[in-house]
């Protein structure tokens, strides 16, 4: 068997062995087999078009994302904070709205930033714009939503970077946040080889034979990755737009309700699964008559702050750094929704 090979079957086992995700749509599926099996082709049906569609988008930003692995781009991280303060902060927040990291993924280069003197001001503006966009969310919010709201959402991801990384700044030069990190926190966990590497980066990795390794790896992770959020975004979104009444989602977040905005920006919270699952979702309650501001909200709020990210944001830093990043969140969401629903929509 060729190493190719080898990788292949070691990231599968390792994927599909143990992934209760896989386990649960197999078994809701057969669930549904019995108790309403018209729904359940139905539902099938609508996935495999709804995957076959965004095929392209999905093979495009899985072969970005492997590349950037394979290459050691990801060492390049450490450069963007260093320098002025204001500075760092722009950069962090123009890199963190296109590096490759999701809400829970940045949570051990944070501490390993934060564990090397990397002033917090720069290390929340990458903490919050970085889950809300990168290449392949990109690629996928454009095949589903479309090119406005996929350069909306990248311009929510920088604002809102600016914003915590600005204002968190105001609050340090004030005398605030001097210890974010909990006692015994700091040790840079697993993200730390990232962050202090200065590894060398080999953008022709085809040519060193345990880079193509890695690609092909990592290619395989991803897909199955997403595949699986995508297959139970898709799954939900079919059941959705069969049983959720349209006019409930116009009447509560759609139209020109006052409230649409700020309660996607609230129930985008504990609601908010996985940013690309959220994808297709956020497409099935616009088709029922969401409005794109809320759906924008409901986006951003639930990236930065989703109750996975969050517990980990918890488990990290003391409890007014807690509280001032989900402030951040909100006030955030809040600002992209209006703006999109204002400007854009």
């Amino acid at each position: 068997m060729s190493d190719i090979s080898l990788s292949i079957a070691g990231a599968a086992k390792r994927v599909t062995g143990i992934d209760k995700i896989w386990l649960t749509i197999a078994a809701g599926l057969l669930l549904g087999a019995f108790l309403v099996p018209q729904q359940t082709m139905t539902s099938i049906g609508f996935t495999a078009e709804a995957l076959l569609h965004i095929a392209p988008f999905l093979a495009v930003s899985i072969g970005l994302a492997a590349y950037a692995k394979a290459t050691g781009a990801d060492n390049l991280i450490a450069k963007v904070f260093q320098g002025h303060a204001v500075q760092m902060v722009v950069a962090a927040s123009l890199f963190g709205a296109l590096s490759p990291f999701c809400s829970c993924g940045v949570i051990p280069l944070i501490a390993a930033l934060l564990a090397m003197g990397v002033p917090l001001a720069p290390v929340m503006a990458f903490w919050l714009a970085s889950p809300l966009m990168d290449p392949q969310m990109f690629l996928l919010t454009m095949g589903a939503l479309g090119l406005p709201f996929a350069v909306g959402k990248t311009a929510a991801a920088l604002g809102v970077g600016l914003l915590g990384g600005f204002a968190t700044l105001t609050l340090q030069r004030a005398g605030g946040f001097t210890m974010p990190l909990r006692e015994g926190v700091g040790d840079g966990g697993c993200g730390a080889g990232s962050v202090r590497s200065d590894g060398d980066v080999v953008w022709k990795f085809w040519q060193d034979g345990a880079r193509r390794l890695k690609f092909v790896d990592e290619s395989w992770k991803t897909a199955l990755f997403l595949g699986k959020w995508l297959v139970v975004a898709f799954l939900l979104e079919s059941l959705m737009l069969a049983y959720v009444p349209a006019e409930s989602i116009a009447s509560i977040l759609g139209g020109d309700s006052f409230w649409a905005i700020p309660l996607a920006a609230i129930v985008g919270v504990p609601a908010y699964m996985n940013g690309f699952a959220a994808i297709p979702l956020m497409s099935g309650l616009m088709e029922l008559g969401m409005a794109p501001g809320a759906a924008m909200a409901f986006m951003v709020a639930g990236g930065v702050s989703c109750i996975p990210a969050a517990i980990a944001v918890f488990a990290l830093v003391r409890l007014p750094v807690f509280f001032w990043y989900l402030a951040m969140a909100l006030v955030g969401s809040l600002a992209a929704g209006i703006g999109f629903q204002m400007f854009v929509a």
